[in-house]
């Protein structure tokens, strides 16, 4: 069954920083929604992370779920040769983080690199579906250091993996069912790393999308917003009944079986 979907978008220089090296990809139609922060000073940020974010929004990505999922993450392994191509060219080090989110039918998957997020509100509790490629996160996993201590060690800004910084990048996929009333959020860290995840729950439970994203851009800007900032947010709502009936018969005109294993 497909279900309705109402998503909202926003991306912000911060009160600092005179360049946006953020990008959003907003691409309802084809159910891709994607975040993605650029690195490398400037317009080098600025060009890697708008290079990732036009690569997802080519045009559609089919009605098969895995095969999209597949062909979301082809579109940034092509972006990343793009960026290192230019890298390489210039002599100059440039990349972006990525954070993208496919829903098709009561399906959902998570594609990203980077320490860019993407969070889950179901039932008033706030999951966040990606792990952090940063250096920090990788001392938490070797039992290194203490998850308490990860959000502001000083070495929390610095990324294990991101994309165009390698002639190869792996790109990493989680997958499963969504339901009426989940609510995600796609964000860049300079979201993450002024507001907690409480004061983000309490938001996305108390706000619709259009409202969840301006209370949490101006939560940041009134704290000082010292990065770039970006914001999406999708409601997950029950699908109507005329959309019902139209995904039944088509399923009874293909005979086609239920979707198997995520990627």
């Amino acid at each position: 069954m497909q279900l309705k979907l109402d998503g909202s978008a926003v991306t912000h220089c911060g009160k600092v920083r005179s360049v946006n090296e953020d990008a959003i990809c907003d691409c309802p139609q084809a159910n891709v929604w994607a975040v993605a922060d650029g690195m490398g000073g400037h317009a080098k940020g600025e060009w890697a992370s708008s290079v990732i974010a036009a690569s997802l929004a080519e045009g559609p990505v089919g009605d098969d779920f895995e095969a999209a999922c597949h062909a979301l993450a082809d579109r940034i392994h092509a972006a990343n040769r793009t960026i290192f191509a230019e890298s390489q060219s210039r002599g100059e080090q440039m990349g972006s983080t990525v954070v993208a989110l496919h829903v098709r039918d009561d399906r959902f998957a998570v594609i990203w690199v980077g320490d860019s997020r993407a969070y889950l509100l179901r039932d008033r509790q706030l999951y966040q579906l990606t792990v952090d490629h940063s250096r920090v996160q990788d001392m938490v996993e070797q039992g290194l250091l203490d998850p308490a201590e990860a959000e502001n060690h000083a070495m929390r800004n610095m990324l294990s993996r991101a994309v165009g910084v390698m002639e190869e990048v792996q790109v990493d996929i989680v997958a499963d069912w969504t339901v009426a009333g989940d609510v995600f959020l796609l964000c860049s860290d300079g979201l993450t790393c002024l507001l907690g995840n409480d004061e983000i729950a309490r938001v996305l439970t108390e706000r619709r999308t259009d409202g969840a994203v301006a209370t949490l851009l101006d939560m940041v800007l009134e704290r000082g917003a010292p990065d770039n900032v970006s914001i999406v947010a999708i409601d997950v709502g029950e699908a109507t009944q005329l959309q019902a009936k139209q995904t039944d018969t088509n399923r009874m005109e293909s005979g086609a079986p239920d979707a198997g294993t995520a990627p």
